[in-house]
């Protein structure tokens, strides 16, 4: 029974995260349409809007409350991993990505409410805290115990680098055109 929590827990992890990293893209296009002409925005926002909300009501919640449930079924099937440094280390980082599910939500109906908060470049960096999130979840599940911290830690920080150069890189060459 436990295997297939397990391959329920990560069908949903992909799924939550996609729903994750779309939403994130569509807040985006929606700040972006306010540079449009008026007649354009009347299209775009509530198509953005709608957007988001489908993305969000029928994949992301969703996708999310199995992940949790099934990650609950395997501490329950299994509550050694209560005993596990890496697992508590999991769970903070989940807790994170909670945190971050919560806030994207909360732009989204800032967004629908026109209420324009975040820049597009705030949310590109934005997006990224979740590729952040599951990198180091990733990393810390498959790893476990064999996980050297020191270089676990340099290791994240190196690609929070690697990400803020891109995304510093990419809005240079999207000012130029």
């Amino acid at each position: 029974m436990y295997l297939y929590i397990k391959a329920i827990h990560i069908i949903f992890v992909v799924c939550w995260m996609a729903g994750l990293f779309y939403i994130v893209r569509i807040f985006i296009y929606h700040i972006e349409a306010r540079e449009r002409e008026e007649d354009v925005q009347k299209i775009l926002f509530p198509q953005f809007a709608l957007m988001a909300s489908r993305l969000w009501n029928i994949i992301t919640v969703p996708a999310m409350i199995l992940t949790v449930l099934a990650g609950i079924a395997m501490l329950y099937l299994n509550p050694y991993l209560f005993q596990a440094d890496w697992m508590l280390v999991k769970l903070g980082f989940v807790v994170g990505l909670l945190i971050y599910h919560f806030v994207c939500q909360h732009v989204m109906i800032q967004l629908r409410n026109g209420i324009f908060s975040w820049t597009s470049t705030q949310l590109r960096i934005w997006n990224e805290v979740a590729t952040i999130l599951l990198v180091a979840i990733v990393f810390v599940v498959v790893l476990k115990n064999a996980l050297n911290w020191i270089y676990g830690i340099i290791g994240l920080f190196l690609f929070i680098f690697i990400i803020m150069m891109g995304i510093k890189i990419y809005k240079y060459y999207r000012l130029k055109k």
